[in-house]
């Protein structure tokens, strides 16, 4: 059975996606940070590798982030009908993080003694067959573009890990600045909009279009948002908690308490 050409276009753009991140890993991320960074020289092997899987990972969540943005506020079919509204931009930015989750999972078993983490292969496994049902059968557009908004606390984090392996103390300006960017960013995009989330989900729950859905495409929707949610507010948690702590510490300091400098784990 021939592909329609739609079909045809996605996966030119997963595979497209796929080779993009490879070559942003392999060729452009060690020749962009040497000029940028030059601490990246000194780095470990293992150091370098995850820098590269990083820098990529703040380049794929800015784009996708952006394009969240552009569809939450000008996509007038997915906001409309939240589980069949046309799913074309949705699609075509969930092929972008396919490809994206792909070659990030090859790299993760690759270079699995420099950045192999279970977590991490669980997340993206769970979120690529999530994304099955919207490239598949273009269903619940809406919510898997909401749920990619998410992407955009990733380059704060990345950063944070960054400013670490270049020997920055944690009472430093710019990973304080950072620190607190994380934190306003992460609730922001992760906790903020769960009222929103969950109040669109309630709204169709029991609908004709809900019963549309086959039962695996329910249990990737609801039980995926929910285990998601529950780690996004223990990692709020934890945030919020580090950030305090050293927002604390440089108040200490400035206040003249004397304390050994970085150390405020």
């Amino acid at each position: 059975m021939a592909m329609d050409p739609f079909s045809q276009l996605i996966l030119t753009i997963s595979v497209t996606s796929f080779l993009t991140f490879q070559w942003l890993f392999h060729k452009v991320s060690p020749w962009m940070s040497m000029r940028i960074s030059p601490g990246f020289l000194s780095l470990s092997d293992k150091q370098k590798v995850e820098w590269n899987s990083r820098t990529v990972s703040t380049f794929h969540a800015l784009l996708v982030g952006i394009f969240c943005l552009h569809i939450l506020f000008f996509d007038d079919a997915v906001n409309e009908d939240p589980v069949w509204g046309d799913p074309t931009l949705v699609k075509t930015n969930v092929a972008i993080t396919t490809g994206y989750l792909i070659s990030d999972l090859l790299l993760i078993f690759y270079y699995w003694k420099a950045i192999g983490d279970k977590f991490f292969v669980v997340h993206h496994l769970a979120a690529l067959y999530a994304y099955y049902y919207v490239l598949g059968q273009g269903m619940l557009p809406y919510f898997a573009n909401f749920r990619l908004l998410a992407e955009f606390s990733t380059p704060c984090v990345n950063q944070r890990w960054f400013f670490e392996v270049l020997g920055y103390p944690k009472s430093s300006r710019p990973n304080m600045a950072n620190g607190v960017a994380m934190a306003v960013v992460f609730f922001m995009v992760r906790i903020a909009v769960m009222p929103v989330y969950y109040s669109r989900m309630y709204a169709v729950y029991g609908t004709e279009a809900f019963y549309l859905v086959p039962w695996g495409g329910r249990v990737a929707w609801i039980c995926s948002s929910i285990c998601l949610d529950i780690m996004n507010i223990m990692w709020m948690h934890k945030i919020a908690r580090g950030c305090y702590k050293v927002l604390r510490s440089a108040h200490r300091n400035k206040a003249g308490t004397p304390q050994e400098n970085g150390k405020t784990d």
